[in-house]
């Protein structure tokens, strides 16, 4: 499994001047290069090494594996399409490998710049400390919001599967961000409230358009993000750790173009759009690996709709958002902890008992 750590770079003023003048140095060859393979039509990277590699040098006064990194930079970029241009701030990460980096101790790094070999200090966590035992291929440099990071990918070996003997059932939804099938609510109340405050603010600044307005909007940018995201990590790791504890496997829906089908209501869109579904399924799925608890997917359609006790099948069981009321039996009960239920049943049905349940 490949994670990544960032750890977070302490330069003196002399050394920040030089990792900018770097990174700016460096994406300005990228978009030199990348003009270049776009006008050619060369977007390999050995065949774009052929054409541009001793030009690239020259004229960026570039050594050699730091060419080809950008080169490699530039290729990535057009594995997607190669229909429009690609082009890159002057800010953006730059990739560097064991060439042109290295780690010198636990607080002391070594890398490339325009200036030569500098050693730079660093701190992180221990939980990155731990990652970077497992460290493999590229950094990537980058500049966030006035600081200096170093995002090193670590690549570490899967622990073997726990033992299960039954399946944690997870349902997503827009009020309580999940539910499991134990019927314990993750309210999503607090992450609305901070995007409420927050548009209502952006909103505000954006009608003065002065000056300090527009640094308390910059000031402002993430913060929605960064909030939802240390929520997302939250909620998935109190998931994981109760399905290990318990001996459960967990399901969860398959969502992918939820917002495509979904239908909502004007004043709930912006909820909808604004929570990152996709990024708690992550957070939910990696963690688990780490952990050894098995993740199985099921079909989300009907979760909400059929009745656990009966199987009846009917929009009308589901009358209001909070509540489901089944119109064949009469069983009742919180309508997201009815979808986990549905989830964790489905989860079973689907995967036979010995691949589950504790194999």
């Amino acid at each position: 499994m490949k994670l990544v750590a960032n750890i977070k770079l302490i330069p003196t003023p002399e050394q920040e001047t030089l990792l900018q003048q770097t990174l700016e140095r460096c994406n300005e060859a990228c978009n030199w290069l990348s003009g270049m393979a776009f006008e050619t039509k060369t977007f390999r990277h050995f065949a774009l090494q052929k054409i541009s590699y001793r030009a690239l040098r020259d004229r960026f006064s570039l050594t050699a594996q730091v060419a080809i990194r950008c080169l490699g930079k530039v290729a990535d970029a057009y594995k997607i399409d190669t229909d429009k241009q690609r082009q890159f701030r002057p800010h953006s990460a730059q990739p560097f490998d064991d060439r042109i980096f290295r780690f010198l101790s636990d607080d002391q790094l070594s890398i490339w710049t325009l200036g030569g070999r500098q050693k730079i200090a660093y701190v992180c966590g221990e939980h990155q400390r731990r990652l970077l035992a497992h460290r493999k291929g590229e950094v990537d440099l980058m500049l966030v919001r006035g600081n200096w990071y170093l995002a090193v990918v670590c690549d570490i070996d899967d622990p073997g599967l726990i033992e299960t003997t039954d399946v944690l059932g997870v349902d997503f939804g827009i009020v309580n961000i999940a539910t499991d099938s134990d019927g314990r609510p993750y309210t999503g109340a607090a992450i609305e409230a901070v995007r409420t405050k927050l548009s209502r603010r952006r909103g505000g600044l954006q009608k003065r358009d002065t000056k300090a307005a527009k640094r308390k909007l910059k000031k402002l940018s993430g913060k929605q993000r960064r909030f939802q995201t240390h929520s997302n990590h939250c909620i998935s790791k109190a998931l994981v750790l109760e399905a290990k504890r318990s001996g459960r496997a967990i399901s969860l829906e398959d969502l992918k173009g939820i917002r495509s089908r979904v239908k909502a209501r004007a004043s709930q869109r912006g909820r909808l759009h604004n929570w990152g579904f996709g990024q708690l399924r992550t957070f939910v799925a990696y963690k688990a690996r780490l952990a050894g608890v098995p993740i199985l997917f099921v079909d989300p359609r009907d979760t909400s709709r059929t009745c656990p006790a009966c199987g009846c099948v009917d929009k009308r069981n589901r009358p209001n958002q909070s509540t489901f009321s089944c119109v064949s039996c009469g069983h009742a009960g919180m309508a997201d902890h009815v979808a986990a239920l549905n989830i964790r049943s489905k989860a079973r049905a689907a995967v036979a008992p010995p691949a589950v349940l504790g194999a």
